[in-house]
């Protein structure tokens, strides 16, 4: 475990370099909850790039119906550890959206296969939030 990256993965990268060469400035790792992978601290905009296998989206890779189909073949320490990392996701959303942040989560997968749509979405979301703050 001590080896699993928690920055600087393949995907985080990649979306960093299309982020960057689009124009678009960010922070990364900003000191709020979750610190999320990229920060537009003036529009308040958090995203998220998520590992397909430690967040829970492998059984759609595989093409099973759920995650609980895809964790009946996992040890019990897998699925402690997959089902606990879901849950933290799903509060570090509920406390920064109540804090007014808007956040974005990109599966691993999706920034393989659709890095210019990501990049679409976040610019979006940063233009709608320019424009709210108006």
């Amino acid at each position: 475990m001590k080896t699993i990256k928690s920055k600087g993965t393949k995907p985080e990268l990649l979306l960093g370099k299309a982020l960057w060469a689009d124009g678009l400035r960010y922070r990364k790792h900003y000191k709020i909850k979750g610190r999320p992978d990229f920060v537009f601290v003036g529009t308040k905009v958090a995203v998220f790039c998520d590992g397909d296998f430690w967040h829970g989206n492998n059984w759609s890779l595989r093409g099973l119906a759920s995650l609980e189909e895809e964790l009946l073949s996992y040890s019990e320490f897998w699925v402690t550890k997959i089902k606990r990392n879901v849950a933290r996701d799903l509060e570090t959303n509920k406390i920064l959206e109540q804090e007014g942040w808007l956040v974005l989560r990109f599966w691993e997968s999706e920034i393989y296969t659709n890095i210019e749509i990501i990049v679409q979405k976040i610019k979006e979301a940063i233009n709608s939030r320019k424009h709210t703050a108006d």
